[in-house]
């Protein structure tokens, strides 16, 4: 296996706008991916903007000056590609995995909304999209059982004012509040070629990336301001626990156990990423061995704990079980609880060590097996850390972790007083 956790070359450059452009070659096959990081997600909303971010995810498919509504999908896909984007509280993503002969296309179609978006944005547009977000949110949220969990979770483990209090989903009040200039200058601010990073690895040349990005980017002027995201690295911890039960329409008690850990790319968030998998990444995790299979008190599927890579605040590692038939909420939040805290007493052990890292590494490879995966990876760590290289510290750096480690981080983060509790009951048991 390779020392690095990227064993393929790398190039930056940077556009005289600010553009970041980052290239890895990759000939095995004629297919190539484009990925335009912008560093805009919730984090970086105002007061009364929440769910912004979020509704450009959806208005940068709508049209731009060169290109009709819809078109930029039917373009991509008639051309053999695959694409998508995502937000998140630290940024929003737009991809395209196309054929090689069609990446001029590609960088054409990302140029073309980064700098065309605003003149072609009408009310109409804006008025439908907020729409699908109003589905999207009773769809996801609202209408599914245990749905608005992470809606829940973030305002007890983030206090108000914090960047991360707020879910990508935003405020349905907010997104009907403001009206089109409003949206248009929150587009102008952020996606800027200053702003973004845009990646391309595949089948293609430094040489042709380059020379493309100049002829579609390069005349996008960049944003003199950008304003930045609120700190939120440093929280005040009330010396409490913190809980919420809500009584709905859901099969069975469920609870959600969150604490605040490190950010992610640091050493201790690696430790964390360990942790978490030892924790409760299938069956040979603590928590099914103990719930799911030992006592029974909790559902085989539906058991488990992960960390949530957010990179400008302490993240969040969860732990989660749900109840068998049965089981009641009080015992389950106490079996939780216990498993999570003898992370401190109970020491992990080298065949647990083994496991978690061998997980860990499959996944690794996993995403970097394809160009879309290592597209976006390069894009993150360009993005959040300012050089794409670091992403290859990544992987020896969880290979690196101790058990020792392991027990001393979750006595500093994982302690009784700084925890969060959600707990869902049906409301057939109240």
């Amino acid at each position: 296996m390779p020392d690095s956790g990227y064993p393929w070359p790398i190039s930056t450059t940077r556009l005289d706008n600010g553009l970041r452009v980052v290239v890895s070659e990759d000939r095995t096959a004629p297919a190539v991916a484009v990925n335009l990081w912008y560093d805009v997600g919730s984090r970086h909303e105002p007061a009364g903007q929440t769910g912004f971010a979020h509704l450009f995810e959806h208005l940068m498919f709508e049209g731009s000056v060169n290109v009709a509504k819809t078109e930029h999908m039917k373009l991509v896909q008639g051309a053999g590609g695959s694409l998508n984007a995502t937000t998140n509280p630290d940024r929003t993503n737009y991809f395209e995995t196309v054929p090689a002969e069609h990446l001029e296309l590609a960088l054409w179609l990302e140029a073309d909304r980064m700098g065309g978006l605003v003149p072609a944005l009408t009310q109409e547009t804006l008025d439908n999209q907020r729409d699908v977000v109003k589905n999207e949110r009773r769809q996801r949220y609202e209408n599914v059982p245990y749905g608005d969990a992470w809606l829940r979770l973030l305002p007890l483990l983030y206090p108000p004012g914090h960047p991360y209090h707020h879910a990508t989903i935003g405020s349905m009040a907010d997104l009907n509040a403001a009206d089109l200039a409003t949206f248009q200058a929150f587009h102008r601010t952020y996606y800027a070629p200053n702003n973004a990073v845009l990646t391309v690895v595949g089948d293609t040349t430094v040489d042709e990336v380059t020379a493309l990005a100049e002829k579609y980017f390069g005349a996008i002027p960049p944003r003199p301001e950008i304003p930045s995201a609120p700190d939120g690295l440093v929280i005040a911890g009330s010396g409490e626990p913190v809980g919420e039960t809500v009584v709905a329409d859901v099969p069975a008690p469920r609870v959600y156990v969150a604490h605040r850990t490190h950010p992610f790319g640091t050493p201790g968030y690696d430790v964390v990423t360990v942790l978490a998998t030892v924790l409760g990444s299938g069956r040979g995790s603590r928590l099914y061995q103990r719930l799911a299979d030992g006592e029974r008190i909790a559902q085989p599927d539906l058991v488990g704990a992960y960390g949530v890579d957010l990179a400008h605040a302490p993240a969040p590692l969860i732990a989660t079980a749900t109840a068998r038939p049965g089981v009641d909420a009080e015992r389950l939040a106490a079996g939780l609880a216990e498993v999570i805290d003898e992370l401190t007493t109970v020491p992990v052990t080298a065949a647990e060590l083994d496991r978690a890292k061998a997980l860990l590494t499959t996944a690794w490879w996993r995403q970097m097996s394809t160009v879309d995966g290592r597209a976006d990876a390069l894009g993150r760590y360009t993005t959040q850390f300012g050089d794409p290289r670091v992403l290859a510290d990544r992987l020896p750096g969880w290979l690196a972790v101790t058990a020792e480690q392991i027990a001393e981080v979750a006595a500093d983060v994982l302690a009784p007083a700084d925890r969060a509790t959600l707990t869902y009951v049906p409301e057939d048991n109240r």
